[in-house]
């Protein structure tokens, strides 16, 4: 069964769209991540064109972000004031970002430039975390326990001046770096159409040294709104975001999601962050391949408009 997207202008098979919503979506459940990183990818394999895959592909990390942001306000592990701070870099910098993207797709370097992107983020991300979950695994196979940081052990961000207290975090942190952080995001989310957790969390984890048990809240409450931002704007000034595309995405990883969630429950988190770190890789091979083997089609033919 096939349908037509409008905005792509191409005909897809709805099953195999269906397939990757639900897929991503299960992923996203598993592993606690928006999974904009890999939708995108995913359609650009499937031909969508890449404006049209990263614009599309944010919508699914509202929606997923949107319900787990609401179950930790819940839990009480969402800080409001640390997540408003950050998204005030982060709408500044989806601004810049779009301003990025509309330049490189008049210049006709946008497919090259998201597909480089790619390969180095999901490159480096992906090593890091598999080294870290198999040095961890191998730690408790052989019950040695991991170093504890030492109480008052600060670094050179928590000199920073203009320093804020955050209450639900119980940290005291100067806003420069969680602006910086929020507005580095924010130009991934725009140009990439990526949430941004699978960098924002580690971020606020291993340099900001925020307690991890309200990280994934917050960061979650930043991509809801950066990435709503970056859509409706997009779809604005790009005129790029598939609405048909976007619902059957967003219906699928929604299902997917619930079924993620109950096995990524059954596993421990070294196991977790080692098989997403493989995927991670994996996905990132797949894309620099396909930047270095020659095409099937060589030269195409694109008819254009009279003036």
């Amino acid at each position: 069964m096939t349908i037509y997207l409008p905005i792509a202008e191409l005909s897809v098979n709805i099953f195999i769209i269906l397939g990757m919503g639900a897929a991503v979506g299960f992923l996203s459940g598993m592993f606690g991540v928006g999974g904009g990183f890999l939708i995108t990818p995913l359609l650009i394999f499937y031909n969508i064109p890449p404006v049209v895959a990263v614009a599309t592909g944010a919508n699914q990390v509202v929606a997923s972000s949107v319900s787990g942001a609401i179950t930790h306000f819940r839990r009480g592990t969402l800080d409001v004031k640390l997540g408003s701070v950050l998204l005030i870099g982060g709408l500044t910098g989806a601004t810049v970002g779009i301003w990025i993207f509309s330049l490189l797709r008049r210049l006709g370097q946008l497919d090259l430039f998201i597909s480089l992107l790619y390969v180095v983020f999901l490159g480096t991300v992906g090593a890091l975390m598999l080294l870290e979950s198999v040095n961890a695994m191998r730690r408790a196979s052989k019950n040695i326990p991991a170093a504890p940081r030492k109480p008052g052990h600060h670094h050179w961000v928590h000199r920073l001046p203009l320093k804020m207290r955050f209450k639900k975090s119980k940290i005291y942190l100067s806003v420069i770096p969680v602006i910086a952080l929020g507005f580095g995001i924010g130009i991934l989310t725009s140009v990439m159409g990526v949430g941004g957790g699978f960098i924002m969390v580690p971020a606020m984890i291993y340099l900001l040294r925020i307690p991890t048990n309200v990280v994934v809240g917050t960061s979650l409450f930043q991509i809801i709104f950066v990435t709503a931002y970056t859509t409706v704007v997009q779809a604005a000034t790009n005129f790029s975001v598939d609405i048909v595309l976007a619902f059957i995405l967003m219906v699928a990883g929604v299902i997917g999601a619930q079924y993620g969630v109950r096995v990524g429950q059954k596993l421990r988190g070294e196991q977790l962050r080692a098989l997403l770190g493989l995927l991670v890789l994996a996905v990132g091979l797949r894309l620099a391949v396909a930047l270095v083997v020659t095409p099937a089609d060589i030269y195409s033919v694109v008819m254009g408009s009279a003036n």
